[in-house]
């Protein structure tokens, strides 16, 4: 029998029971593919990860969704954090290998922040009318020109006019699956200013032939800064990001661009809970 102990912690929370979940496994060097694969799909969340050994960084980082790994993401990036700190004693600054590259992360007490890799973008082929039937909006609910973005984890990324077009927002799936569509999943990310750098976003994909909303997506976060940064605006500049209270579970994030234009993605992180998977 194989013993694996994991966490279980929020991500982007201010509550307990707030944020974007998250289950941690501390050590799995022992693991296959497959079995990490499966027990993501076991917890059933938006992602799991799992810690193994790294020559490279403090720690390197495979994340699963219930099912496809991930080359990186914002929330397990955070979260997996600091678990890697509290198993090691690398303190508050450290760097996780994952498949999209290293990640630098920082810390002050549990809000934890990661700096994500310079943008690359594109245009969708999609016309603002396809974009905004998709949404279940009109066109006229659609901002400034959508932008493909991808710090780590293309997503398309979709401004409008308004919070309330934010709170509107009913997708389709089948519009979703052929308007929102990178040749392997449908990630549309809306936003709006809600006040001064105050911001409402909301997050959508495919999965199974429906449309799931995810309470709170740091790699997303990052990509709203590769939007900026790629349609002229520059840092210093600090935004928090609104994310989750239709799902009900409210999530904060500090997304921040540098002097240097640097991205960096933050929030707070706590555990709730810790326990252990047994395996023939």
């Amino acid at each position: 029998m194989k013993n694996y102990t994991f966490r279980i912690l929020n991500v982007f929370a201010e509550t307990a029971l707030g944020g974007n979940p998250l289950a941690v496994f501390e050590d799995a060097r022992d693991m296959d593919e497959a079995t990490m694969q499966a027990l993501a799909l076991q917890f059933n969340l938006s992602e799991t990860t799992f810690i193994l050994p790294s020559t490279l960084a403090t720690a390197r980082v495979r994340i699963f969704t219930p099912t496809f790994e991930m080359p990186f993401a914002g929330h397990p990036t955070l979260g997996t954090a600091q678990v890697v700190r509290n198993l090691t004693s690398c303190g508050d600054d450290l760097t996780l290998e994952m498949r999209a590259g290293i990640i630098p992360v920082t810390a002050a007490g549990d809000v934890w922040t990661l700096t994500a890799a310079p943008p690359k973008t594109r245009a969708p082929q999609a016309t603002r009318a396809d974009l905004a039937q998709a949404l279940g909006l009109s066109v006229e609910d659609i901002g400034a020109t959508p932008l493909w973005v991808n710090t780590g984890n293309e997503q398309l990324v979709i401004p409008l006019t308004s919070v309330d077009a934010v709170r509107r927002c009913q997708p389709d799936a089948a519009l979703m699956q052929r308007h929102c569509c990178n040749g392997q999943r449908t990630p549309a990310y809306v936003w709006a200013h809600s006040g001064e750098n105050q911001t409402a976003v909301r997050y959508f994909y495919g999965q199974h032939g429906s449309v799931c909303e995810d309470p709170g997506t740091g790699s997303a976060c990052a990509n709203l800064g590769g939007y900026l940064l790629a349609t002229g605006q520059h840092g210093p500049l600090a935004w928090t990001l609104h994310q989750g209270a239709q799902v009900g579970r409210p999530c904060t994030l500090k997304l921040t661009l540098g002097a240097d234009d640097a991205i960096h993605v933050g929030g707070r992180v706590i555990e709730i809970g810790r326990g252990e998977i047994v395996l023939p």
